[in-house]
C-alpha cells in the first residue's frame, strides 16, 4: 500500500466522524444526555488524532499523482493549503473534546457551555474538512471539477471558473 493509496482511505474518517460527531453531541445536548455528549466530545477526540496521519500522507499522495495526467498542480497545492487549516482546527476541536470530557468528569459547571462552543466549532470544522475533501476530490476526478486548467502564455497553470450556461 503507498501513500496515495493510504491517504485516501484516511481522509474519509475526519468528515464522516465530525459529522458522526455532530450528531451525537447534538443528540445529547438535546436530549440532555451525558453519555451521550461524552461519546460525541469522545469521537472528536478520536478523529482528531487520526487527522494527523491523514493529513501527513497527504505530502506521499502528492508526490504520487503530481506528475499523472490530467492532475493540476495548482488544485494539489490549494487541496494543501486548505488541509493545513484545517488539520490545526480539528486540532483545537480535539483539545476543545478533551478539555469538555474533563470538565464533565469534574463536573464543573463550565461544561455545558463549553459543550456549546464545541459544537460550533464541530460544525466549522466540518465544513472545513468537506471542502477539503471535495477539494482533494477534484485532483483525480474530472467530472466534479468546477475549475480547468488554462495554461498562460507564460507556460504557468492558472485556475479559471467554467462558464456554466
Amino acid at each position: 500500500m503507498d501513500a496515495a493509496h493510504l491517504h485516501l482511505i484516511l481522509n474519509h474518517f475526519p468528515i464522516l466522524g465530525t459529522l458522526f460527531g455532530i450528531g451525537l453531541l447534538a443528540h445529547g445536548i438535546l436530549a440532555k444526555n451525558t453519555s451521550t455528549q461524552n461519546a460525541g466530545l469522545m469521537l472528536f477526540l478520536i478523529i482528531a488524532l487520526i487527522s494527523i496521519p491523514a493529513f501527513l500522507t497527504g505530502e506521499g499522495a502528492e508526490e504520487t499523482v503530481e506528475h499523472l495526467p490530467g492532475v493540476s498542480e495548482n488544485l494539489i497545492n490549494i487541496h494543501e493549503e486548505w488541509a493545513e487549516k484545517a488539520v490545526w482546527l480539528m486540532g483545537f476541536l480535539g483539545l476543545l473534546s478533551a478539555s469538555n470530557l474533563f470538565f464533565f468528569i469534574k463536573k464543573r459547571p463550565v461544561a455545558k457551555a463549553l459543550t456549546l462552543t464545541t459544537l460550533v466549532v464541530a460544525l466549522v470544522t466540518f465544513g472545513m474538512m468537506a471542502q477539503v475533501g471535495n477539494l482533494g476530490g477534484q485532483i483525480r476526478h474530472t467530472e466534479i471539477q468546477k475549475f480547468t486548467d488554462q495554461t498562460t502564455l507564460s507556460g504557468k497553470f492558472e485556475m479559471k471558473r467554467e462558464v456554466e450556461h
